[in-house]
């Protein structure tokens, strides 16, 4: 069986050990030759690069692991697979990204609304450098791109490099809520055959058959009705996650027809999400004062103790999992089931042909393999085609240096609506972002 090489792009995340510990998890299935972290963040990174050296020291012993902060150095090897989760500005500007909105009574959030614009136009400048760098050594190393905001990223990448058929987005909030569906049933996930349109964190599931052809949705709809809906790993999900998911139940209750994605929330909901959001005090801050401390006080006493026994640290999650589920699925022509990010071109018949969405795929060797979905209502029509041209404009915000393209994709985000709104929020966000932004004219 080949051994592969691989390299992940942002070493330094707090996801990262999660994706290590997969990789030890999966080294039958999936096994690898030589492994390189890079991460611009020295600092982060070398807390996580010796946190591994102690976890494959005790898991995967024959694995050859480096990690660095030289960019020439990780993407000038051989590579068969880069998996990328960079998150440009780190947590210092996903704070902002939240906080300046609700400064101004809007939504903050790190993927929608004005935050994930912000987000939006920080990542496509260091995703388009990513893939130059890898092709100009690797023309046949798949790419597989957790970077938020996956819809914008996706979006640019795929006008960026239309024929470059080894790109491919992917969001794990899908498989997440499969597997929390999977529990609330007390059934495997991976024997799901799900039909799921839309666009990234923001799309349905329609049905969820069963081995045997039976629809699992009806039932699994009044579960959540009657009980309320909760993450797979719900015991260790920090607050904000967890009512984030509690609000399913209010989506269903309200638009019962199919079970939606948990960002639905934020544009169905803006003005009750808003009541819960501190000014003071956002997910970032959680973030950076919960899980990031959690992993790096843990990957820290694993590297102090060499052993990685008794640590909370190590675990295998869907975040890692997937990632390699889907290289599996590549590597091996195996044509399993994935909800992935592909052009349209017809899949939702009454959907814009270019618009990147999010549907359910045979993945195999030569790149996914869709399926179609069809005509959808009224109300989801007009729901995703506004997203879709906010997601278009601030692509083309981006590529054109273009501030009225900015301002007309901020005025049509179900989370701002207003125009003036949009104007002032724009401008802070300008200012806020002026070390990664191309200047908008």
């Amino acid at each position: 069986m080949k051994k592969f090489h691989v390299l992940i792009v942002g070493g330094g995340s707090t996801w990262t050990p999660g994706l290590l510990k997969s990789l030890c998890v999966r080294k039958e299935t999936f096994p690898i030759d030589h492994l390189t972290m890079v991460d611009v963040d020295e600092k982060r990174q070398e807390v996580i690069g010796e946190f591994a050296k102690v976890l494959f020291k005790e898991e995967y012993s024959d694995l050859q692991f480096t990690y660095t902060t030289d960019l020439e150095e990780a993407y000038e090897q051989p590579l068969d697979f880069v998996f990328v989760q960079m998150r440009t500005g780190g947590y210092a500007m996903r704070e902002k990204d939240e906080k300046i909105p609700l400064g101004m009574g809007l939504i903050g959030q790190e993927t929608c609304g004005p935050g994930g614009f912000s987000y939006g136009m920080r990542s496509i400048g260091d995703m388009v450098k990513l893939v130059e760098h890898v092709r100009a050594t690797n023309k046949d190393a798949w790419i597989l791109n957790y970077t938020n905001p996956a819809a914008i990223v996706a979006d640019a990448l795929k006008r960026i490099y239309p024929d470059d058929d080894r790109i491919l987005n992917i969001c794990d909030q899908p498989e997440n809520l499969l597997r929390s569906y999977g529990r609330l049933l007390n059934r495997d996930p991976r024997s799901f055959d799900p039909v799921y349109f839309g666009l990234n964190h923001f799309g349905w599931f329609t049905h969820l058959y069963d081995e045997s052809g039976h629809d699992l949705l009806p039932e699994l709809r009044q579960l959540i009705l009657d009980g309320g809906f909760r993450p797979v790993d719900y015991e260790q999900r920090d607050q904000s996650w967890l009512d984030t998911y509690a609000m399913v139940e209010q989506i269903v209750r309200d638009f019962p027809d199919y079970l939606p994605n948990t960002y639905l929330q934020y544009y169905l909901y803006p003005d009750k999400v808003l009541e819960k959001l501190d000014p003071s005090h956002t997910r970032a801050n959680e973030v950076m004062n919960g899980r990031e401390k959690r992993v790096f006080d843990a990957c820290r006493e694993v590297a102090t103790n060499q052993s990685t026994a008794g640590s909370t640290v190590v675990h295998n999650d869907a975040h890692g999992e997937f990632i390699l589920i889907v290289a599996e699925s590549i590597a091996y022509n195996r044509g399993d089931h994935f909800i992935v990010m592909v052009k349209n071109e017809g899949l939702i018949s009454n959907l814009p042909d270019d618009a990147m969405v999010e549907v359910t795929a045979s993945l195999t060797a030569n790149g996914p393999r869709p399926y179609a979905v069809g005509e959808i209502p009224v109300f989801y029509k007009g729901l995703i085609e506004a997203q879709y041209a906010y997601e278009r404009l601030t692509v083309e915000a981006y590529l054109e240096n273009s501030y009225s393209k900015a301002l007309q994709a901020l005025t049509l985000n179900r989370t701002v609506v207003s125009a003036r709104k949009a104007r002032e929020v724009l401008d802070e966000l300008i200012e806020a972002n002026k070390d990664f932004w191309p200047e908008l004219r």
